[in-house]
């Protein structure tokens, strides 16, 4: 039985890759989110998934950068990231 099955650093995900290559692929991809962000004011919850080439550990952790990042990453009911609202 082979010890390293559940390590992270080389369990291998979509196209070969380590989740530590999904990681950085995430915060890659998360910028230029912020980008598009700021010059639209929110992008759909599809174009994160574009951005992220269909790859769903890309994307869930795409969102969970933005998020972290302060954007309003919405609900099912409201499938947009946008920027979040300031309170008065």
């Amino acid at each position: 039985m082979d010890d390293n099955a559940c390590d992270s650093r080389t369990h291998t995900y979509r196209n070969g890759k380590t989740f530590e290559q999904c990681r950085q692929e995430a915060r890659v991809v998360t910028g230029v989110l912020v980008g598009e962000i700021a010059q639209s004011g929110e992008v759909a919850w599809f174009r994160v998934l574009e951005a992220a080439g269909h790859d769903e550990i890309v994307y869930k952790l795409t969102l969970k950068y933005l998020r972290e990042k302060g954007f309003d990453i919405g609900n099912f009911q409201a499938p947009q990231v946008k920027q979040q609202q300031q309170k008065k």
